[in-house]
């Protein structure tokens, strides 16, 4: 459905107050019209089309948490509107924004959202919205808004009652009105998980570039995992292995007590064997026991459960700068689907590893010419945000000496490295299987821990990537 432009500016000061008195989740107020009429300036701002004003705050009442049961629940009757559109207009949008998920993960997040943010956020919501279910929207001009917002709210409220109880509303409110419900009933959810993610880790606050990137790493990383398997893989037969020293805090006993023995220590002691012992006599018969081991313990099991230690390690080359390119064979330029890739590999597994003490680092160091890649360290930053606050992911921005840093690591873990770059060069670092990605073109090539070429079997381009990300965790599960 295309936008509706408005030149005319009575025209326009009618869409923006007629509609206040339309909203339903609150009681209409000057309040309310200030905060219908600044998130409006925010949309029309960014140049996108405006749903009605009362829609609008009707949207941020219910995103913020406010008692949509305050307003009574008469329908006001204007010449011209059909007196069934209101109820319509609650039951399928405003009962869709109550009972959607995704509207509710994205309240969440607006309420930790200050100042100018809520408001650039929930204008995100309205707009993802507004995309998503095919609405046009009507186009105003942001000068109209500002002086509306200048204006005095009380005469607003007054002469637009005055209007709408000799005229009613503006017929264009009538088409928007049917639109927004036709719109709510045929849309499953209000927004998306990548419109979630961008909203969680603020990224829809961010400039345009930076917030088109994490939207397509978001979209392509789960691309890449719905096509990988759902069970861990397979290993290969005769890969590289590497064994590392087995510490005593990696062993701990398990299961409960499996018997019962004349040996242990006093917090094992059986509770019975405390009758044996006598207030006054010294030595009692638990003196005499104890002396000759008849008393009785709890015997633990004693099976030993080892945790691995493993750390997988994500070189990006400052030469994947050369990557920023968009092929045609690629829904996204190649930087984006190496991370992708990266986001892929280490939710799988993350996923898969669940009995292993697993940690990522994603190293991104200085070339000789080249600075590190710093928007792409920001990129991980945030769409590994949860897994950085648990200390499973670690983003090293201009890491030096690549070869120390894995070889130390190795000491006391298992340890795998894919060095990710245009022409990457095969590393022989002890105690560590080193791999490699070259991304000189639009399938990358592969090689293993033995520095062997992989070769794969993709007619797709995108499905090369796939079966790379295939290749790697059989090399590594």
């Amino acid at each position: 459905m295309e936008p509706i432009e408005l030149r005319d500016a009575e025209e326009s000061r009618a869409y923006l107050l007629d509609a206040i008195y339309l909203q339903r989740a609150a009681k209409p107020s000057n309040a309310t019209l200030k905060a219908a009429l600044e998130l409006a300036l925010e949309i029309a701002s960014e140049g996108h089309p405006l749903l009605p004003t009362g829609v609008l705050i009707d949207f941020s009442t219910i995103a913020f948490g406010g008692d949509s049961g305050k307003f009574a629940k008469e329908y006001p009757s204007y010449p011209g509107w059909p007196a069934p559109l209101l109820r319509q207009y609650e039951d399928h949008v405003l009962g869709k924004l109550n009972a959607d998920w995704s509207f509710e993960r994205a309240g969440d997040a607006l309420r930790r959202y200050h100042g100018r943010d809520r408001l650039k956020g929930l204008g995100y919501v309205v707009k993802q919205f507004r995309e998503r279910s095919g609405l046009g929207g009507v186009e105003v001009s942001p000068a109209a808004i500002r002086s509306l917002l200048q204006a005095n709210a009380t005469d607003l409220m007054a002469k637009t009652a005055e209007r709408l109880a000799e005229r009613g509303p503006l017929p264009l409110l009538k088409t928007q009105y049917e639109a927004l419900i036709a719109a709510a009933r045929r849309t499953p959810d209000l927004l998306g998980a990548e419109d979630i993610q961008a909203l969680e880790q603020r990224t829809a606050l961010a400039d345009m570039g930076e917030y088109v990137a994490h939207r397509q790493i978001v979209q392509t990383a789960a691309r890449i995992e719905r096509a990988l398997p759902r069970r861990p893989v397979k290993p290969l037969a005769g890969r590289k292995e590497v064994p590392t020293r087995v510490h005593d805090e990696d062993q701990y006993p398990v299961g409960g007590y499996s018997s019962l023995s004349n040996r242990g220590s006093i917090e094992s002691l059986l509770h019975s064997q405390l009758a044996y012992m006598e207030p006054d006599e010294r030595p009692d018969l638990f003196d005499v026991k104890f002396i000759r081991d008849e008393l009785f313990y709890y015997a633990r099991d004693e099976n030993q459960f080892m945790r691995r230690r493993r750390v997988f390690v994500f070189v990006l080359e400052p030469s994947l700068i050369e990557a920023r390119f968009k092929d045609v064979e690629l829904p996204c330029q190649r930087i984006v689907m190496v991370q992708s890739l990266v986001v892929a590999l280490i939710r799988k597994l993350a996923e898969w590893l669940t009995a292993d003490a697993i940690r990522f680092e994603i190293l991104l160091p200085a070339g000789k010419n080249r600075p590190p890649l710093h928007d792409e360290a920001k990129l991980f930053e945030s769409l590994l945000l949860e897994m950085r606050a648990m200390g499973t992911v670690v983003v090293v921005e201009g890491a030096k000496d690549i070869a120390a840093r894995a070889a130390e690591i190795a000491a006391n873990a298992q340890v795998h490295l894919l060095l990710i770059g245009a022409h990457p060069n095969q590393l022989e670092i002890e105690g560590v299987v080193a791999s490699t990605l070259g991304v000189e073109s639009s399938r990358p090539t592969l090689t293993d821990g033995r520095g062997e070429k992989v070769e794969l079997e993709a007619e797709d381009t995108f499905d090369h990537w796939v079966e790379t990300a295939i290749h790697l965790l059989k090399l590594w599960v």
